[in-house]
């Protein structure tokens, strides 16, 4: 039996809109991007398979928002409290219904995780579809670092091809790390890939940069402690009252580290 035919079937089986849905299955197994009692945003989501699969893993505590400019099937007694947006996800006023539907149940909630299995309309052009696909994965991106919250996730789809280390390069400015996932349900002969996202960084700093900074407390370690615009460094080396150059080691979406330069 073919992979397709497995997959195709199994969905039949076991109620699944798509056999898509064994690819966020795959990847949230490896990945774990879809946490009980998270909020998932899932872009170009109809006919509705991503948002099963979200709505089990989230579980009763979690909301999942089906966005995509088709009209999307109420699913049927889901896990989750579900909620469905038709419309562009490059308009503003989509996002601002994707945060209304966030927040529809009075809760000012974040966005946990963003995904995207959007598409292009094929046109048997290998490169012309490869760019698509990353326009598509750029459009997903800017929705994705526009809603989530400080930590959050963001899994997207994109064809293999000359684009993509630019793709990915961006996403990872946004994120602690990103890797490259191929799922068991792809079908064999397909180029598409999956970029996964891990915990997205709202620091005022990235690695990398300079800046001098006050240091204002001790740590538990030792280590000195600054703020920049709120956002907590860690200076190795230092002490309380001192003011010094340091250069950004490693950012996570809460805090950071930093080393003081030599002078």
């Amino acid at each position: 039996m073919s992979g397709k035919d497995e997959y195709y079937n199994r969905a039949k089986q076991q109620g699944y809109r798509a056999r898509s849905a064994y690819k966020l299955k795959q990847i949230d197994d490896a990945s774990g991007v879809l946490g009980e009692g998270g909020t998932a945003v899932d872009l170009g989501a109809a006919p509705g398979g991503w948002m099963q699969v979200a709505a089990e893993r989230v579980g009763p505590d979690g909301t999942v928002v089906g966005v995509d400019r088709q009209r999307i099937d109420e699913l049927e007694n889901p896990d989750a409290t579900v909620e469905y947006v038709r419309g562009d996800i490059t308009e503003e006023r989509t996002k601002d219904a994707i945060r209304e539907a966030v927040s529809a149940e009075g809760d000012d909630r974040p966005v946990d995780v963003v995904v995207s299995d959007m598409a292009p309309n094929m046109s048997g052009d290998y490169d012309l579809d490869h760019a698509r696909s990353v326009h598509l994965a750029g459009q997903a991106f800017d929705v994705a670092t526009d809603l989530l919250d400080s930590g959050g996730d963001f899994v997207v789809k994109v064809f293999d091809g000359r684009d993509l280390a630019d793709l990915e390069d961006d996403v990872e400015t946004e994120f602690e790390y990103v890797r490259q996932m191929r799922p068991d349900a792809s079908r064999d002969e397909s180029s598409e890939l999956y970029l996964v996202a891990r915990n997205r960084l709202t620091a005022p700093v990235r690695a990398g940069d300079r800046l001098e900074v006050d240091v204002v407390d001790t740590g538990e370690e030792g280590d000195g402690i600054a703020r920049v615009e709120g956002f907590t460094l860690f200076v190795s080396g230092v002490e309380e009252g001192e003011t010094v150059e340091v250069e950004v080691t490693d950012v996570k979406p809460r805090f950071g580290f930093a080393e003081p330069l030599d002078d």
